[in-house]
């Protein structure tokens, strides 16, 4: 049986925890040395922590995310397709009757997609965070970023289109399973480069499209708007579903390199210079 607490080593004791979680301390699963110097910063742990219950909170609010968006897309295009109506004839009055309920479905719509980015938002950030703790376990040689940055990154203007990257960067090329030999195994981070190009252009294009939706005037404008709506919204789409992607694949290759993993024999390497706290 797995621990309760952390979900990774056996249960020992009688409570359900394993002997890491019921205080003991023994030496790091699988032969991991102690952490080396690192960008260290608050928050680093001497030894991992699972992230697998995070990971399937975030998997399920990034479905939820999904789900806002495909009826954000579909009441958008049904408002459209009213004001497509408006732009031919001009006879119907959108603000009454099926225009209005269009119109506050919309709203419902738009409300539902900020909850579940929002909630989404905190937990995922909470998952980040505890996987850079534990690369800062695994090898804290390869982090260019403190684990501060893992959370205080994405609220920095224009930095968070990178830092967070930086951050993800380091914990990817930490939580790969090393080799029998004890050498660095690659692992393509196609994952990682697939959901941060996907999340950056739905950041973007989202600014953009919602500056037009709240400028537009006419029926032409906002036929339009509703659109390139529609369009980043399944943009988004896209981005949760790589999202998703990434997250298991980090959090399976931290439970492998926690229960298997060896960080690289020899001395202790120094610090990256210039890295960030």
């Amino acid at each position: 049986m797995l621990c309760t607490r952390c979900r990774i080593r056996t249960a020992v004791t009688d409570d359900g925890l394993c002997t890491f979680c019921s205080g003991t301390r023994p030496p790091l699963p699988g032969g991991l040395m102690a952490p080396v110097p690192g960008p260290g910063g608050w928050g680093v742990a001497t030894w991992p922590r699972s992230p697998v219950g995070l990971a399937r909170a975030v998997t399920a609010l990034l479905g939820v995310v999904i789900a806002a968006d495909l009826f954000a897309i579909g009441t958008g295009l049904h408002l459209r397709g009213l004001w497509q109506q408006v732009e031919a004839d001009g006879a119907l009055n959108v603000y009454v009757g099926d225009g209005r309920t269009a119109e506050t479905l919309y709203g419902i719509a738009a409300l539902s997609q900020g909850v579940a980015l929002l909630a989404t938002g905190v937990v995922f950030i909470i998952w980040f965070h505890r996987t850079r703790r534990n690369a800062e376990v695994f090898d804290p040689s390869v982090q260019r970023m403190g684990p501060g940055w893992a959370v205080g990154g994405w609220f920095v203007p224009i930095a968070n289109l990178w830092f967070p990257y930086r951050v993800a960067s380091g914990v990817w090329e930490a939580s790969a399973q090393t080799r029998p030999d004890g050498g660095r195994r690659t692992v393509p981070r196609t994952p990682l480069n697939l959901w941060w190009g996907a999340w950056v252009v739905s950041l973007l294009f989202t600014r953009v499209t919602e500056r037009l939706w709240d400028r537009a005037v006419g029926a032409e404008e906002v036929v339009r708007a509703a659109g390139l709506v529609a369009a980043s919204d399944a943009v988004d789409i896209v981005a949760a579903a790589l999202a998703v992607l990434y997250v298991r694949a980090v959090t399976r290759m931290q439970v492998e390199r926690a229960l298997h993993g060896r960080a690289p024999d020899g001395p202790a390497p120094a610090p990256v210079p210039g890295a960030h706290r």
